[in-house]
């Protein structure tokens, strides 16, 4: 697995060499633009559009633009400078917190941690101490340039960084639009909704979710490789358009899980049959 980060991480007076690896990756798959006269790939092109010419590596450099037109330009060696004297500081754990209190908008990018030489002890020990604790690791770490706050936990036994965003970074909610600000929902709709959910509730199983787009995608690029004929993706049947109401649209739902239901969700509908027979 590949190496992109070395440091270490501290915590109190306990310090420990670490190596961080990519806990994920992007499968997107990347589609090249072509002429459509020759199947040429199109070339893009860097070019000031005052000069009017092309312009190389050499001549670009690196602005903040302040107000509408106004730049501070910083220099590759200014931020070079920068970047290096944060990287060399150990990376301290500045508190610990439960996970629970840390809502999932603010987490960034995973990443696995693994001891660097002679971090192999103080590893294990970080290790113990999340699990027995219950808590998981605050941090500051500089990646790509940019300082972010980390969580520090474990997940199979492996030390994991998670990144997650500033406060400032996450939008507030007060600034969607359109939010109902009371509820008008009935009894009676709520508790078919809590139903549905019931009948829809399972444990959570990662490997039963697949990308069918990607799927479909690899699928029509061997087919054109192979010149076999090309078949349509498979959709999944829309809701009848005769549902006119939100308890109707609930009611349906839920006879629609019935017949894809598993062996072990047929008490909760025999439980709920008193209900579905005073509805009708």
């Amino acid at each position: 697995m590949h190496t992109m980060w070395k440091g270490s991480i501290s915590f109190g007076l306990v310090n420990i060499p670490i190596k961080l690896h990519a806990a994920t990756e992007d499968k997107d798959i990347s589609l090249r633009t072509l002429h459509k006269e020759c199947h040429t790939p199109i070339k893009y092109e860097k070019v000031c559009p005052v000069c009017e010419k092309e312009v190389g590596k050499d001549d670009i450099v690196r602005a903040f633009e302040y107000t509408k037109g106004k730049f501070v330009v910083l220099e590759d060696n200014e931020l070079e400078q920068l970047k290096k004297q944060n990287e060399e500081k150990a990376v301290e754990i500045v508190d610990f917190v439960k996970i629970e209190e840390i809502d999932p908008i603010y987490f960034n990018r995973s990443y696995y941690m693994s001891p660097n030489d002679g971090g192999i002890k103080a590893y294990s020990l970080l290790r113990q101490a999340l699990k027995e604790s219950n808590k998981v690791g605050l941090a500051k770490i500089i990646i790509r340039s940019k300082e972010q706050m980390a969580v520090i936990r474990v997940v199979d036994n492996t030390l994991v960084m998670e990144t997650i965003h500033y406060p400032d970074e996450v939008r507030s909610t007060a600034d969607v639009p359109n939010i109902p600000a009371n509820d008008t929902i009935v009894k009676k709709e709520i508790d078919t909704a809590v139903l549905l959910i019931d009948q829809l509730t399972t444990t959570f199983d990662p490997t039963k979710y697949t990308d069918d787009y990607r799927t479909a995608l690899l699928e029509l690029i061997e087919s054109k490789k192979t010149g076999q004929t090309t078949i349509a993706a498979k959709t999944k049947e829309p809701v009848s358009n005769n549902v006119t109401d939100l308890m109707e649209a609930l009611q349906a739902s839920i006879d629609r899980t019935k017949h894809d239901e598993p062996e072990k969700k047929k008490t909760t509908r025999k439980k709920a049959a008193p209900k579905k027979k005073k509805q009708a």
